[in-house]
């Protein structure tokens, strides 16, 4: 049997969580054969209600569930992690400006990065889910001098997936027909998804769309859609959000679909003229744990105006926040290397005398 990987899940007592945490421990993200040990990582005020996620997860009896973890800090939530999912964020309250939102999550994600940097696998895979997800990876980076940008990412996959169920359902395929579909930039109103190079069944479905249907209905609601879903079900996307995170580790981890690409929120390195130094969504190919930014895609002058409307949106958060961003950062988030650092995964072998509170599912004790 493999060793297993040791995931993070920040909010993990939330309503994302509550959907993504049963199916990474059913092998969904990583496979039916990849064993698992989950690091859960809630405030103070949300342990009771992680004890309880964790009771769940138990009575689930699941075969690859080789441990549960519980923790109010991320020093020790993140302490030899191979995969960070960052699910919990400060939420914008009644009244408060937009700065406000990214000055309060800069302090959290600040916090969560130095974390990442002094307590996590030296190859950790980071996924920030909270929004503002974009400038959020940013900031945690920034603050972690020791791990590549290459290893923050946003989600944008939540977009990505959208786009392939709207279209599909519009031409009436099924989404796994569906491949070359693309999100760009901001996960937020102002992104562009793009399906001038979409295929179906291997042709090409522009020809087949009513250009007005894709720029007054396609575009806006997949920009839309979180607040659509909110407005019919009262409460924001839990289990698509938990799907899409699910994808894109998967992604990440064991690499996407020959013959297509994802969209992933990544370090721009200047591709297709988008400033460097900002958490982008790009469309990749991912290989051997790595990612790559697809190059050479055609972009005519109305997807450019898309891309530098969602790419002004993210200098202008990154501005709002620059001055709580270390300097010594800047270069390194500037001049991306093309490979992850190297580095050998910790495993479990340290959990076999652990009998601390937070150990509350232990599968080894005989070993």
């Amino acid at each position: 049997m493999k060793r297993p990987f040791r995931i993070a899940v920040t909010g993990a007592a939330g309503s994302i969580s509550n959907s993504l945490l049963f199916r990474i421990a059913s092998g969904d993200m990583f496979g039916k054969d990849q064993p698992v040990i989950l690091q859960l990582i809630e405030r103070a005020e949300a342990m009771q209600a992680l004890r309880g996620v964790a009771m769940e997860l138990e009575d689930c009896a699941f075969p690859l569930l080789h441990g549960v973890r519980l923790h109010d800090n991320a020093e020790d939530g993140f302490r030899n992690v191979s995969h960070a999912l960052l699910v919990g964020a400060k939420p914008r309250g009644k009244g408060m400006e937009r700065k406000d939102l990214l000055a309060e999550n800069a302090e959290i994600f600040s916090r969560q990065g130095k974390a990442l940097n002094d307590f996590a696998n030296p190859d950790v895979k980071v996924l920030v889910v909270g929004n503002p997800a974009n400038t959020n990876a940013m900031i945690a980076s920034r603050n972690a001098p020791d791990l590549s940008p290459a290893q923050f990412t946003a989600m944008s996959r939540l977009d990505h997936n959208r786009a392939k169920g709207i279209l599909g359902n519009h031409i009436g395929v099924n989404a796994g027909d569906l491949t070359h579909v693309a999100v760009w930039g901001n996960h937020s109103p102002t992104q562009y998804p793009d399906v001038r190079n979409a295929k179906a069944f291997g042709e090409p479905v522009m020809p087949s769309l009513d250009q007005k249907w894709v720029e007054e209905t396609f575009i806006p609601r997949v920009q839309k859609r979180g607040g659509e879903i909110i407005e019919a079900r009262g409460l924001s996307s839990a289990a698509s959000a938990a799907q899409g995170a699910i994808d894109h580790m998967r992604d990440w981890e064991l690499g996407s679909r020959d013959g297509d690409f994802v969209s992933m929120c990544v370090f721009s390195d200047g591709s297709y003229g988008i400033a460097k130094g900002i958490v982008y969504s790009f469309p990749v190919r991912c290989r051997y744990g790595r990612y790559e930014i697809v190059q050479g895609l055609p972009i005519d002058d109305e997807a450019r105006k898309r891309m530098k409307a969602t790419e002004d949106e993210l200098l202008e958060e990154k501005a709002a926040i620059e001055h709580l961003l270390p300097k010594e950062t800047e270069a390194a988030s500037q001049e991306l290397g093309i490979t992850l650092r190297s580095g050998a995964k910790r495993y479990a072998e340290e959990d076999a005398m652990d009998d601390s509170e937070a150990s509350v599912l232990r599968t080894d004790r005989l070993m």
